[in-house]
């Protein structure tokens, strides 16, 4: 039995790419029809108040928002059915805290994060910032397992983490050696978030979908990459081992055509049971 409160716990991440511009084109919607208990999202990119009322704090919903200090960047916020226990916006970072990337609170026997990790961009201090917010969130992710496990809680941290860690990760891969999101060392830092001796996390999707090309999660809206699933994963969502165990099921929700999208990524979802 979950201790969430039921025998099932649904688990959705989406990077809503402007969540104003998304509740115009069918994320109100999609709200109104999700099964999910938990709904992680990235780069809201809005104030609180700047958001209509259908998604600043929908009926049914108890909603946590964590803007960026800088306007119309990042921002992350998190939907859960029950009152969270507890809620936490940063991981304690002097440079990150005020970005709008993390935000996460205390379930019954679970602690749930939204995660926006920053893009990166080879050459640039953009890419710089990538390294060093790697750096500072490993170790938090390393104290968070201790303190969740101590508190008799598991952790799942959702989100779009700008990383494809494998070849099967995105179509293209063969092209993106030297590009962000799939460089050696972003690659290796995540294997470090997935070593048992190390991070000590389950890509959750991946250990339900082993062997699968994908799933892809986002298309860039250049081209036919849509169209041409040329796409990549890297919203995940990242659990400790007792949590990942108890996932069965994790799908991607693809729009059915290019213009039914609201985003250029897609909501994951897991269902633990």
């Amino acid at each position: 039995m979950c201790r969430y409160g039921g025998p099932v716990l649904t688990v959705t991440t989406v990077n809503v790419n402007g969540l104003r511009a998304a509740a115009k084109k069918g994320f109100v919607e999609w709200l109104a029809g999700t099964t999910a208990d938990v709904l992680c999202l990235q780069e809201v990119r809005a104030e609180p108040e700047q958001l209509p009322a259908e998604v600043r704090d929908p009926e049914g919903w108890h909603v946590v928002h964590a803007p960026a200090a800088a306007k119309g960047r990042a921002g992350v916020s998190l939907y859960t059915r029950r009152a969270p226990e507890r809620v936490q916006i940063g991981f304690g970072s002097a440079e990150f805290d005020a970005s709008g990337r993390y935000v996460e609170v205390d379930l019954p026997g679970v602690v749930v994060a939204s995660l926006y990790l920053p893009s990166g961009e080879v050459g640039t201090e953009r890419q710089d910032e990538k390294i060093r917010f790697m750096a500072e969130f490993l170790e938090y992710l390393k104290g968070l397992r201790v303190r969740a496990a101590a508190d008799g809680r598991e952790v799942v941290v959702c989100g779009d983490w700008n990383i494809a860690h494998a070849e099967a990760d995105l179509k293209n891969w063969r092209g993106n050696k030297k590009n962000s999101g799939f460089l050696p060392e972003e690659r290796e830092w995540l294997s470090q978030v997935f070593d048992a001796a190390d991070g000590g996390y389950v890509d959750v999707v991946r250990a339900l979908h082993p062997e699968t090309e994908g799933p892809y999660s986002w298309w860039s809206y250049r081209g036919r990459a849509f169209d041409n699933d040329t796409g990549w994963r890297i919203d995940l969502l990242v659990s400790t081992p007792g949590l990942a165990a108890r996932a069965v099921k994790a799908y991607v929700e693809r729009a059915a055509t290019h213009e039914l999208r609201w985003s250029d990524h897609a909501p994951v979802t897991v269902v633990f049971e």
